[in-house]
């Protein structure tokens, strides 16, 4: 297993797509992906308000499917650090403490702008947004990208949709740079 870590930001379990992807590719074992209970709490809290029509036991039937399939997943003891770290949003700071904690060596999130470059670049870590994080897993291990995105459509039944519609969703789902990589390797998807 690869001893690169990268712990999950809420926003990014949020969106289906998005959150089945990263973890169709952390269950290749090309790098360790964790997160927190707290985190778990935010993106299903998130969801339940946006979407009150998606029972609540259902996603935390997602919740437990998630910790059993990933190793070693949740993050735990790290809120010590919370009170000594300084970001835009304190209510982020859960976040990076977390990734203290467990040595990532990144953050991936789509709030950029929410952990300033300078700030956890002290802790050894780097801030990605999903789209980069998936094109540098690409870039490193396309077999691993192409196989979680084959998967992921082969999962896809009610209704089944073609290489290009998939690709579509996820350019919707803010993955351009991801998509212009696996445009490339089409005929494997």
């Amino acid at each position: 297993m690869a001893n690169f870590v990268a712990l999950f930001d809420a926003c990014v379990l949020y969106p289906a797509q998005l959150r089945d992807l990263l973890l169709r590719v952390a269950l290749s074992d090309a790098f360790k992906a964790r997160w927190t209970d707290r985190i778990h709490d935010e993106w299903v809290g998130s969801l339940l308000r946006d979407r009150p029509d998606i029972p609540t036991e259902r996603l935390g039937r997602t919740r437990e499917l998630m910790n059993s399939a990933v190793p070693d997943c949740l993050v735990t003891d790290y809120e010590s650090f919370i009170e000594q770290l300084t970001l835009p949003d304190p209510d982020d700071r859960h976040v990076l403490a977390a990734a203290i904690r467990c040595q990532a060596g990144v953050i991936v999130t789509l709030n950029m702008r929410d952990f300033p470059d300078e700030v956890v670049a002290r802790y050894g870590i780097s801030v990605q947004h999903p789209d980069e994080f998936l094109a540098h897993l690409f870039d490193l291990k396309p077999a691993v990208v192409c196989t979680a995105v084959r998967e992921m459509r082969a999962s896809l039944a009610n209704p089944p949709k073609t290489v290009r519609e998939l690709l579509e969703d996820l350019l919707k789902a803010g993955l351009p740079e991801t998509v212009s990589l696996l445009e490339t390797m089409e005929s494997l998807l």
